[in-house]
């Protein structure tokens, strides 16, 4: 088992430049940094490394230059002169999203860009490009509302956003991009464009769910939902009885009305200290659950089910303010390497289950920290009032595996992750959720995530906004043209 220590100081497995940097010439840098308020790092120069830091150190960023945008006119600024000399453009708010190193690209980093701003009468807030969710929830909160956040607070808003956005509310109230009302987006021309249903509607739905092709949002308006508190939390079963609580999930999650959220992963947990001594250094079986109706007691009693489905090593699941729902996921906050990679189920049958715990089950020696299955359905499967291109609808169940990216697992790692969703095959539903794509190894790949006609209407756009490809890192589409 490698250690927390281990997964957060480990030196991570970068992938060699696919072609040398060309250094950029002094005259142009000077004339990028008087353009723009913040501050701009060249290839090689003292501060570079600490403005692309990422939080998942399995990538390493090594961008010609950085720019540590300050407001939406940096970012305007910078994509302008990126793409009048050719240069490819990435973004990074909270860099938890990289699944690929952005080589010679000119990366903008806008974690400085933390304005929030709520509207209680209308039931909206409004965030810059480097907000995490933890701020919008507080903000939120004190009037009574809360955002579709995912599993983690620390996560950025944008970016999680504009690639669908799953939580635990969303059965009950969509993804997180079906309630965008509007953004500022930096498109390929260095043009700042305030878009909505109404202003350009083309590329409204093409944002929501298509990330960062079409350019870099700046602001992001969006709805809140009259929630309070929710009963939530975890279940931590012993190892010896994941069969008895996998199937009973299989059988009980469906059973559950929309204003449940819930999943069940294997978790094998390294010997942290902050971890509780009954869960450090072993591997369990964790059922995550909110519950976000009007009645609390309706919300323990469907919970019950599961509270007799194996021996419960910890547990706790009990009301929680929306400013506390990370407990029900418990995810890690501090920096590691990770690899990641997902998939989507049309059904869970009782045999899918057996092959899932033959290729993943607590028995079973494989790399991997986390092997997790999400219910799905409910407002998730229905079509947003405005619509947009978030893929995954039509699927019943999500698949998640995540594993330490450490040196010795460089190999194997991506090889166990892979295997794992290969013997779920034959359940897959078509595409993938374009935040759970995880590694991919082309352009390829992100497009065939969506449905087909979702997908040549991403195509079509891309070649319309970005014939030139300056958006071309991580989860990107290639224009065609």
């Amino acid at each position: 088992m490698t250690s927390s220590t281990e997964l957060r100081t480990a030196t991570p497995t970068v992938p060699a430049p696919r072609r040398p940097a060309a250094a950029v010439p002094a005259a142009d840098l000077d004339d990028l940094r008087r353009r723009v308020h913040g501050p701009v790092h060249a290839a090689g120069e003292e501060g570079l490394a600490a403005e692309v830091a990422t939080w998942n150190v399995a990538v390493r960023h090594t961008p010609a230059v950085a720019v540590g945008a300050t407001c939406a006119a940096d970012v305007a600024a910078a994509v302008g002169w990126a793409a009048a000399r050719g240069l490819p453009v990435a973004v990074q708010a909270t860099g938890h999203g990289p699944v690929r190193n952005a080589d010679g690209a000119v990366l903008v980093s806008t974690r400085r860009m933390q304005g929030v701003s709520v509207d209680p009468v209308r039931r909206t807030a409004r965030v810059e490009a480097g907000v995490k969710w933890e701020k919008v929830l507080a903000a939120a909160a004190e009037h009574g509302l809360t955002g579709l956040c995912g599993s983690s607070s620390d996560v950025g808003v944008v970016g999680y956003t504009l690639g669908g956005g799953m939580g635990s509310l969303g059965r009950r109230y969509g993804f997180a991009a079906d309630a965008v009302v509007s953004f500022d987006i930096v498109t390929a021309d260095g043009a700042l464009r305030t878009v909505s249903a109404d202003t350009e509607p083309e590329l409204f739905w093409a944002v929501r769910g298509g990330k960062a092709n079409f350019g870099i949002v700046t602001s992001l308006e969006f709805g809140l939902f009259p929630v309070r508190s929710v009963v939530g939390g975890g279940i931590f079963f012993a190892a010896e009885d994941a069969p008895a609580v996998l199937h009973a999930f299989r059988a009980w999650a469906p059973t559950l009305p929309e204003e449940v959220g819930t999943s069940i992963a294997v978790l094998r947990l390294p010997p942290m200290e902050e971890l509780p001594p009954p869960l450090r250094g072993q591997t369990v079986v964790h059922l995550r659950y909110a519950h976000c109706g009007d009645d609390p007691a309706e919300g323990e009693r469907l919970l019950e089910p599961m509270r007799a489905a194996g021996r419960i090593v910890v547990g706790h699941v009990a009301p929680l303010l929306t400013t506390e729902l990370d407990a029900v996921h418990m995810d890690p906050k501090d920096p590691m390497p990770a690899w990641e990679k997902g998939m989507l189920l049309a059904e869970l049958t009782a045999e899918t289950v057996e092959v899932f715990l033959a290729a993943a089950g607590p028995q079973v020696q494989v790399p991997l920290v986390l092997a997790e299955i999400r219910l799905m359905g409910g407002a998730l499967a229905r079509a947003p009032r405005v619509p947009n291109a978030v893929a995954g609808r039509d699927a019943a169940w999500s698949v998640f595996v995540l594993g330490p990216m450490v040196p010795e697992l460089a190999e194997v790692l991506p090889r166990a992750g892979r295997g794992v969703l290969a013997a779920l095959q034959p359940w897959a539903a078509p595409g993938s959720m374009t935040n759970f794509l995880g590694d991919v190894s082309e352009p390829a790949e992100v497009a065939a995530s969506y449905p087909p006609a979702v997908r040549e209407r991403l195509l079509a756009l891309k070649d319309a906004v970005d014939p030139g490809g300056v958006f071309s890192s991580g989860h990107a589409l290639s224009p065609r043209g």
